[in-house]
């Protein structure tokens, strides 16, 4: 097998969306970094059985919703 094939995997700190930070092996970054998370499993409606709704960060929501207003949504 051809050396350096494969991406480097090392453990990286996963902030939360509540703020925990929880430590995972990932071929994010470089060691010690921290990925901060939109959605998890705490936020997502998928997990939460529907009751939570999703902030809309970067305005795509709230274009889908404009662009198609008149078909009923």
């Amino acid at each position: 097998m051809k050396k350096d094939l494969h991406p480097a995997y090392h453990v990286v700190d996963v902030k939360m969306t509540d703020g925990t930070i929880v430590q995972m092996r990932s071929t994010y970054g470089s060691e010690g970094d921290t990925l901060t998370l939109d959605i998890d499993p705490s936020s997502h409606p998928a997990w939460t059985g529907g009751s939570t709704r999703l902030m809309d960060t970067g305005g795509r929501v709230s274009r889908f919703k404009k662009k198609y207003e008149g078909l009923g949504f």
